[in-house]
């Protein structure tokens, strides 16, 4: 998003979304643009063409709480991408130079981490990771600090391979990113972070694209683990309080549920020694289980393997 037109660069993106059946629209002929003409846009909202126009361009960049609404219900958004079109129009207040050191993680929040018993680790406002514990490293080997959520879902291959619906949730993460951002997207290392992405992965330029905001909410995630196999889990991410834009994110699955087991399977390889470990992971490993083996039919003693001797059996009183 430039600069200097992040409200028309928004409604550009969005227009281009919504086709003409979306909203009932005949849509006859050959269309040089994907999406809805400006010319649709401008009528359905009750405004004049050259007024969208100049939204687009830049050339206005104070419409009205009214036309704000309008065209988002024309572009279809729902109430967090309403909100953001409102953060965009509303005046910025002078930028600040942000400090380039890493935030501090709150000593209680620090506490959490090791004692919360779940795979759980904070990020900062750029999905930096700057604390993990050692679960959610063994769970999602890219989680661990210094390392950036972001980063690890568009460059590197395992992470992809981890996650059995990857593209649905690396959109997430580009959504809530954005929408976490709000407009304050000047900050240098955000720039070198997009710039970065945008230079190595066509489908983080593709999604980045899309403009799209989600708000941080509980979310399902699918998983094909090495050791433990396929996991369902739930990720669910709180702020963290204080001025630095920290966020908890922990992930866990229902009580009870084969998820759970092995979530549980997986803590107990994160803690135990190098050859309990080994010892876990084979027991993990899926195993066939054999019939039962019937005395009678196999005529041997199953506890020895040697032909049954029928004397040996305690006769019966009566």
């Amino acid at each position: 998003m430039s600069e200097e037109n992040r409200l028309g660069d928004y409604l550009r993106a969005r227009r281009e979304l919504v086709t003409p059946d979306d909203l009932g629209l005949p849509s006859h002929g050959v269309r040089r643009v994907p999406g809805l003409r400006r010319e649709e846009v401008a009528l359905l909202a009750g405004i004049s063409s050259d007024y969208y126009l100049r939204l687009e361009q830049g050339r206005d960049r104070n419409p009205s709480a009214q036309v704000l609404d309008a065209l988002a219900r024309v572009l279809l958004l729902d109430d967090t991408a309403t909100a953001y079109l409102h953060q965009l129009a509303a005046p910025r207040p002078r930028s600040r130079r942000r400090p380039s050191r890493r935030p501090a993680v709150p000593p209680a929040t620090a506490q959490l981490l090791k004692s919360v018993g779940l795979p759980a680790f904070v990020t900062d406002r750029t999905l930096d990771v700057i604390a993990a514990n050692p679960l959610a490293t063994a769970l999602v080997p890219t989680v661990r600090v210094g390392e950036n959520r972001l980063r690890s879902f568009f460059l590197d291959p395992a992470e992809r391979d981890l996650h059995a619906d990857w593209a649905a949730t690396a959109a997430q993460c580009v959504a809530v990113f954005r929408r976490r951002l709000g407009t304050d997207v000047d900050d240098p290392r955000v720039v070198r972070l997009v710039g970065e992405l945008s230079l190595a992965s066509a489908e983080f330029r593709k999604v980045w694209a899309r403009h799209d905001v989600r708000p941080v909410v509980d979310k399902p995630i699918r998983m094909n683990h090495p050791l433990v196999g396929e996991l369902s889990l739930t990720l669910s991410k709180l702020d963290v309080d204080g001025p630095d834009g920290l966020a908890l994110a922990a992930y866990h699955a229902a009580p009870g549920s084969q998820d759970a087991e092995r979530l549980a399977l997986l803590a107990s390889l994160t803690t135990t020694g190098p050859a309990r470990r080994a010892e876990a992971v084979r027991r993990a490993e899926p195993v066939r289980r054999a019939e039962p083996v019937r005395r009678e039919a196999s005529g041997a003693d199953p506890r020895t393997g040697r032909p049954e001797n029928r004397l040996d059996r305690p006769r019966r009183t009566t």
